[in-house]
Parts: structure tokens; C-alpha cells; sequence
């Protein structure tokens, strides 16, 4: 997030990227780099003050449908809330703790809830692996050439975003980051015409959808074909240089 960004419009993007599928998804927002320490301030306000609302439980109950259901299962709970535990360890300020959610009724089940650091270092595990749940971390920079250097240094270039009301940082940071989706005021550039990542985060020499796919299931023919004008100006002697059209 960029200190000119919109704020409510950032803090509802990151929300819904970070908590949406209780964080289940390879595209879901892990990690927010704040440009210095006011953006980062005004962010994390207003982030608790949207957790405080939300609301946790299975599905619809009594026609209410929550805002985030259960994580899949207990072994990956626990995964969760043992990282969330070794963030804590590894000095990270824990602002919101999800770990030891109850919902009334589904005591038993899987439940996570929206948890949020501050203070997130590079060195730090819970910045460092997918954790694969409702968990958001903060990472907090002095300016846009350090944070740009933090997203092109790590293994992974699966996706990422710019949120900016400057359209110089925009197109400056969709030709500078090393990522292979990249939003601009878009939490999830999950752009169908071509999806998939950089680095360690793709696996194979294409990606999926769009015109990708096609090639996927296509096996390529490759046709040189020469017709000469007449018969006066075939060539009669041989020629060794790379044949072309």
C-alpha cells in the first residue's frame, strides 16, 4: 500500500483477499507491505475496525450467512494456529489473535478467526511460508524502491498488487516487479486471460487459461512451404545458408 492509496477501498480489498475462503486459496493475501509508518498505522486501524465486525460460523445459519466459515480440517488448524504461535515467538506483535476462536453451538469445529500482525520481518516464518488461513501480515518499509525489492527478492512470484492513486508507481511497478499476475488496485489479480506465476510459483513452460490452455492441448505442426513465381526462377545452384522466406 502506497500513502496516497484510497484507504477504506484498500482496507476492504485487503479484508475480503486476506479472510475470504478463510484464507484457502493460492491466490489469497498473506503479506501487505506498507510504505512508511504512518500508511501502515492508518491501515491497521482500520483493519481492526472492520475484524471487530465480521462475522465467523458455518455457511448461513437462521438466513444469515457469515463472512468466514471453518478452515478444512483440525490438523490444518492446528498448523495454522502453531505458526500463528511461532510468529509470536520470533517478535512479531500479534494485534488480533484468531487462535482460540469458539462459535457458539460449533464448539467442535475447525474455526480460525481473522488474525493480524504488525512488525512482520523478512527472517520471520509467518512471512516466509503460506500459511494458508485467515492470518495477515504486515511489513512495514520506508519507501516504494524497498518494498519493490522485497516482493523481487523472495523465492515465490505467484501474484501481487500495487494499491496507488499514482498512475506513475502503477506502470512503474507492473514493469519492475518479478511476479506473474499483477493487480493495480486489484487485492487478487486473478486475471483469467492468463494465469499463472513466476519463479517457484509455476511449474511447467505454460500457464492456465486464456490462450495458454490452448497451446496446452495442442500439438504444434510446423509447415515451410515454398512456391517459386516459374519454372525460370528455380535455383539451379545449391545454397548453404540457412534456408528462409
Amino acid at each position: 500500500m502506497m500513502p496516497d492509496a484510497d484507504l477504506d477501498m484498500t482496507a476492504n480489498a485487503v479484508m475480503g483477499a486476506a479472510n475470504g475462503a478463510a484464507g484457502e486459496r493460492c491466490m489469497a493475501l498473506s503479506v501487505g507491505v506498507a510504505v512508511g509508518d504512518e500508511t501502515a498505522g492508518r491501515l491497521i486501524d482500520k483493519l481492526q475496525m472492520q475484524i471487530q465486525t465480521m462475522r465467523v460460523g458455518p455457511g448461513i445459519v437462521d438466513g444469515k450467512e457469515n463472512d468466514m466459515g471453518p478452515v478444512i480440517s483440525a490438523p490444518h488448524k492446528q498448523n495454522i494456529c502453531d505458526i500463528v504461535t511461532m510468529g509470536v515467538r520470533q517478535g512479531a506483535s500479534l494485534l488480533v489473535d484468531g487462535r482460540d476462536l469458539a462459535v457458539a453451538g460449533y464448539e467442535q469445529g475447525y474455526f480460525v478467526g481473522p488474525t493480524l500482525f504488525d512488525h512482520v520481518t523478512p527472517e520471520m516464518t509467518i512471512y516466509q511460508e503460506e500459511i494458508f488461513g485467515p492470518v495477515l501480515v504486515i511489513v512495514r518499509v520506508p519507501n516504494y524502491t524497498t518494498g519493490l525489492a522485497l516482493i523481487n527478492r523472495h523465492e515465490y512470484g505467484n501474484g501481487t498488487a500495487n494499491l496507488t492513486r499514482d498512475g506513475e508507481v502503477a506502470r512503474q511497478f507492473q514493469e519492475e516487479v518479478f511476479a506473474g499476475m499483477v493487480g493495480v488496485n486489484v487485492p487478487l489479480p486473478m486475471a483469467f486471460h492468463s494465469f499463472g506465476g513466476w519463479k517457484r510459483s509455476v511449474f511447467g513452460p505454460l500457464n492456465m487459461h486464456g490462450s495458454d490452455g490452448v497451446r496446452f492441448y495442442t500439438r504444434m505442426k510446423t509447415v515451410t512451404s515454398r512456391w517459386p513465381a516459374s519454372v525460370r526462377l528455380k535455383q539451379h545452384t545449391a545454397n548453404f545458408n540457412f534456408p528462409t522466406m
